[in-house]
C-alpha cells in the first residue's frame, strides 16, 4: 500500500499535475475517487476550500486531518521536499522562481480559459442531462485562450522545456491545464508552433499519457467526440 493517496478524481488536471509529477519521480501513489460535488464528512474536513486534490501521506496518518495537504500546488512542493530525486523544482534560485511563477499562471489563467471556458461549459452540462453549451466553448477559445496561448509561446524561446533544459512542474502544470480543454473539444495549435511542438514532446511522456488516458475514457462515455470549436 502506497504511503501517498490522491483523493480525487484523474477528469480533475490539478489531481493529473500531482500524479504526473509522482510518476516522473517514480514515487508510489494511489487515486482515491471523491465526488467534490457531494463529498463524505471527512473529506470536508481535510479540505478546507472543498477542492480536489488533497493528499494524504500513510506515513504520517492513515486517518483525520493529521498527514493531509490541500492544493495541488502545496502538494507538489511537500512531494518535492520529501522526494528530492528526479526533481521537478529546480535549484538555482531564478529558475526555481520562473517555474513556480509558470505553474501558477497555469493554475489560474490557463486552467480558467481551458477549464471554466470550454470544459464545464460542455460536460457539466452533459453531466446534468442538458445540451452542451458549445457557443460559450467558441467564444472561450476565440475571445480567452488566443493571450494565454500567446504567452506560452513566448515563454518557450526555442527552448524544449520553459525553465532551463529540464521537465519541470511548468512544463507539467501546463500541459494538464491545456489538455483539460482537450478533453472536450480540438484544440488545434498551429498558430503557436513552439507550444504545439512542446506539446506534443509532453504527451509522449507516460506521466501525462497514462494519467489523460483515464479522463479521457472517462469523457468519451458521455461524449464520443470532441467538439469542433472553430
Amino acid at each position: 500500500m502506497a504511503d501517498l493517496v490522491i483523493y480525487g478524481s484523474p477528469i480533475s488536471p490539478f489531481v493529473r499535475k500531482v500524479a504526473a509529477q509522482c510518476i516522473e519521480k517514480g514515487v508510489d501513489f494511489e487515486i482515491e475517487a471523491v465526488n467534490v460535488f457531494d463529498p463524505p464528512e471527512w473529506f470536508r474536513e481535510i479540505s478546507p476550500m472543498k477542492r480536489i486534490p488533497v493528499l494524504r501521506d500513510r506515513s504520517i496518518a492513515e486517518e483525520g486531518t493529521a498527514g493531509t495537504i490541500a492544493d495541488s500546488s502545496a502538494i507538489c512542493g511537500y512531494i518535492e521536499k520529501k522526494h528530492p530525486e528526479t526533481p521537478m523544482l529546480p535549484s538555482e534560485p531564478y529558475a526555481h522562481g520562473r517555474v513556480l511563477m509558470l505553474e501558477e499562471y497555469a493554475d489560474t489563467n490557463v486552467a480558467m480559459a481551458t477549464g471554466l471556458g470550454m470544459f464545464r461549459p460542455i460536460f457539466f452540462a452533459l453531466n446534468q442531462g442538458k445540451e452542451p453549451d458549445v457557443a460559450a466553448a467558441k467564444e472561450a477559445w476565440a475571445t480567452k485562450l488566443p493571450n494565454v496561448l500567446n504567452y506560452l509561446e513566448s515563454q518557450l524561446d526555442g527552448s524544449d522545456y520553459f525553465v532551463g533544459d529540464a521537465l519541470s512542474l511548468a512544463d507539467i502544470t501546463v500541459t494538464c491545464c491545456l489538455m483539460q480543454g482537450m478533453l472536450v473539444a480540438e484544440m488545434p495549435l498551429d498558430n503557436w508552433p513552439k507550444l504545439a511542438a512542446h506539446q506534443e514532446r509532453m504527451r509522449q511522456r507516460p506521466s501525462i499519457a497514462g494519467p489523460f488516458a483515464k479522463a479521457d475514457g472517462f469523457i468519451r462515455k458521455s461524449l464520443p467526440d470532441r467538439i469542433v470549436l472553430t
